[in-house]
């Protein structure tokens, strides 16, 4: 599995931030596809949260970023 891992914070307060975790559960689904079609994720998140701004993101293999954490 691969995971889009966002950093977002909120427009009202810079200083309260978070990760948000979007999965992508297909087996055959690759980190470029991932970083290719991520930014279509990132504006749907967006528009469904207009209170948050995404400052960062990331794909990575799920192992990954479960070591991360």
């Amino acid at each position: 599995m691969i995971v889009l891992v966002m950093s977002v914070c909120l427009l009202v307060e810079a200083n309260t931030c978070k990760d948000v975790h979007l999965t992508y559960s297909a087996q055959s689904v690759t980190p470029m596809q991932c970083l290719m079609g991520g930014q279509a994720q990132i504006a749907q998140w967006t528009n469904g949260h207009p209170k948050w701004r995404v400052k960062r993101w990331k794909c990575a293999p799920a192992a990954q970023i479960a070591k991360d954490i």
